[in-house]
């Protein structure tokens, strides 16, 4: 089957290259890249070292396809999206109307961070659907866990393979269905031992102080900043829109800290909070976005009788 990019219509398209070996992923990325270069659309590569030497070693000479350094890309989803939406905006202003980018996660993504890199792979079939982009995303089944695979699977609505052929993924979900889904907690050993603080219906003033110090030895300024304005954020929209009882934990570790703000609502309507700007118009928002941009590592949980947001700050 071929998708309309594949028969030359302008549009979004959101692809998994799923390989088993260098010569499959050759196969599916380097025609794709030649057809862009061809075609005089913006074509870029967003891989590790080892596999963008690969791709560049079967591009001909002078073909104009631009390399980007991936782990400055992906270095936080949020961060990711931001930077993709700002690129994608100048190429269309520059008059591009079809632009072609293929990309890969590193591998320690695939740890205990890979539900928010999972969310991130949801959320881009809407953060992106306004710009005439063709993406192609690429997994190494030889290094790949099973899990991530399946979520490869529930996030993409395709999956691309050698011989021009783009086929239907049977498991793929919608965004809002995907990102509102309840997902296990990723484990923190941190979180095994007693917290550093424990509060209950704390203000945001409350559990600023309770932050900072809880933090002042373990974390950067900066970063301590930043997480004291994270918390208070969140723990102010879980005033505002959440449920009482309202419960902030922190445990702190070397040069690490984890905090939970935890109340009985639903967690926030919008599927997308976190991964893309909040409203303007006061909603709630506002901390899950600082938070996303700040922090190493950020988890949503949704249970029957609550919400969780878990902030990590430090080594994982």
């Amino acid at each position: 089957m071929r998708t309309g990019a594949a028969a030359g219509h302008a549009g979004y398209f959101h692809e998994a290259v799923r390989y088993d070996s260098d010569e499959h992923l050759l196969a599916v990325v380097v025609p794709f890249l030649l057809g862009g270069a061809e075609a005089g659309e913006p074509t870029l590569v967003a891989f590790g070292e080892r596999n963008a030497s690969l791709v560049r070693a079967e591009l001909p000479a002078g073909v104009p396809v631009t390399f980007l350094t991936g782990g400055e890309v992906y270095a936080r989803p949020a961060g990711a999206i931001r930077s993709y939406r700002s690129l994608l905006a100048e190429h269309v202003a520059a008059g591009a109307r079809q632009i072609r980018i293929v990309g890969e996660l590193a591998p320690d993504t695939f740890g205990p961070t890979w539900d928010w890199w999972a969310r991130y792979e949801s959320a881009i079939n809407h953060a992106y659907d306004e710009f005439p982009l063709w993406s192609m995303c690429a997994y190494d089944e030889r290094v790949t866990p099973a899990a991530v695979l399946d979520d490869v699977d529930r996030t993409h609505p395709r999956t691309a393979r050698p011989g021009d052929r783009h086929e239907p993924n049977a498991g793929y979900r919608h965004p809002g269905d995907f990102l509102l889904a309840s997902r296990p907690a990723p484990a923190d050993p941190i979180q095994l031992a007693r917290p550093t603080a424990d509060l209950l219906g704390p203000s945001p003033a409350q559990a600023r102080n309770a932050i900072r110090a809880a933090g002042e030895d373990h974390l950067p300024p900066r970063e301590l900043d930043d997480l004291v304005l994270a918390v208070s954020e969140i723990v102010t929209n879980a005033h505002l829109y959440g449920r009482e009882p309202i419960h902030v934990r922190v445990w702190t570790g070397a040069g690490r800290m984890v905090v939970t703000v935890a109340d009985r609502g639903p967690g926030p309507k919008d599927a997308f909070a976190g991964l893309l700007p909040a409203a303007s118009d006061g909603s709630a928002g506002l901390g899950l976005w600082i938070a996303h941009q700040v922090c190493s590592h950020v988890s949503l949980h949704r249970e029957p009788d609550g919400f969780t947001a878990r902030l990590t700050v430090g080594p994982l």
